[in-house]
């Protein structure tokens, strides 16, 4: 019997790989002869340069670069070949700051820009950059002038240290110093963030007051925006606004405008990254899963896309998560959880992988038995 473990990470409590693990171990101890091939995934937030590394047999590498608020930290990124895995949160996330340092007038993507360049200096002409966990509404600028763009205001001074508040500033953009080697890198946005850059669904009127910024903070962040958007296009650099450029406080935007970049489903993304198409061939089973699994998975999320192609190659897929709520799972052929809807996560919190490995135990045997019955 050949099983593909597939999942997703378990936020709060597990990597995918981690998970992945668990789930061989739990599954040879029930099936000892059983084949299990290892397939860690993520859709572009957390673990997205782990999960995508691992799976190419790459290796990771770590750059100093300047977090948020311009002070140095270090961030991990992943080679394989000729292509790098990034995540903007390693440079210029969420979690990089104190809940009381939270303020999107104030962060920069600036640690983003240098995190590309060195990619660059290793020599990649692949880019897949995942952007969920920002700390930041800057619209990309701090990433651009890490990579070479200079600002200009009203009176032609250059603008530096390019964040939230600066944006209204900026007059002008030139592009003469930027990194040449940006020319020649395709660079692959994995987000399923499809929101747009203005307005009631726009990345300040969603995304800022999660990222700290008060009621007050929002018009001038989504006038920042708007400002910028129209230098932009003025200067012909960007054309029309797309779903998915309010992404990352507009870094989508900003890395379209900027590096070229395209944005993909980071589900879909990250499937054919690690060739997941190839690797289900001819597998008996493919189990995937996350930390909760709702209405939410079966619309375009990571676990659902692997069920759709599941279903495309005759593969019956199977949903192991933490919590199964509601209608979480019309696409898959079998379903386990760790615990019961209603398990408040404290009061698990210790034993999450405990609770893994025996839900993939209980899943393995429903496996095996059915290929009994076959």
């Amino acid at each position: 019997m050949k099983i593909v473990l597939a999942p997703d990470k378990f936020k709060g409590s597990m990597t995918a790989q981690e998970a992945a693990e668990i789930e061989k171990q739990a599954f040879l101890s029930v099936i000892p002869g059983c084949q299990i091939l290892c397939v860690p995934l993520a859709d572009g937030g957390e673990g997205t340069v782990k999960a995508l590394t691992a799976a190419n047999g790459g290796t990771l590498h770590t750059a100093c670069v300047h977090d948020p608020l311009f002070r140095m930290t270090k961030a991990e990124f992943g080679l394989s070949g000729k292509t790098a895995f990034l995540e903007m949160a390693e440079a210029s996330g969420m979690a990089l700051l104190q809940k009381e340092e939270l303020d999107p007038l104030k962060t920069s993507t600036f640690g983003t820009g240098e995190l590309i360049k060195k990619a660059l200096d290793c020599g990649v002409d692949d880019i897949i950059i995942g952007i969920g966990g920002s700390a930041t509404v800057d619209g990309g600028t701090g990433m651009a002038e890490a990579l070479g763009y200079v600002f200009l205001d009203a009176q032609g001074k250059t603008i530096t240290g390019l964040c939230g508040s600066k944006l209204a500033s900026i007059s002008a953009i030139d592009a003469a110093g930027a990194d040449p080697r940006l020319k020649n890198c395709r660079i692959r946005i994995a987000s399923d963030v499809t929101n747009p850059l203005l307005g009631a669904n726009g990345a300040v009127a969603v995304f800022a007051p999660q990222k700290g910024a008060t009621p007050g903070m929002l018009p001038l962040l989504e006038e920042g925006l708007a400002h910028l958007y129209s230098c932009l296009k003025k200067q012909q650099m960007i054309g029309k606004t797309l779903p998915g450029d309010g992404a990352a406080g507009g870094l989508g935007l900003g890395l379209r405008a900027f590096c070229g970049a395209s944005s993909e489903s980071g589900a879909r993304l990250a499937i054919r990254a690690v060739r997941l198409e190839e690797k289900i061939a001819n597998a008996d089973w493919v189990v995937t899963g996350e930390g909760c699994s709702d209405a939410q998975t079966d619309n375009g999320k990571l676990c659902s896309e692997i069920a759709a192609l599941c279903r495309k190659k005759g593969v019956p897929c199977a949903l192991l998560s933490g919590k199964i709520l509601g209608t979480a799972a019309p696409a898959f052929a079998k379903m386990q959880a760790t615990v019961s809807a209603d398990t408040p996560f404290e009061s698990i919190r210790e034993r999450t992988k405990e609770l893994l490995y025996e839900a993939a135990c209980a899943l393995a045997r429903e496996l095996l038995k059915e290929s009994r019955i076959k």
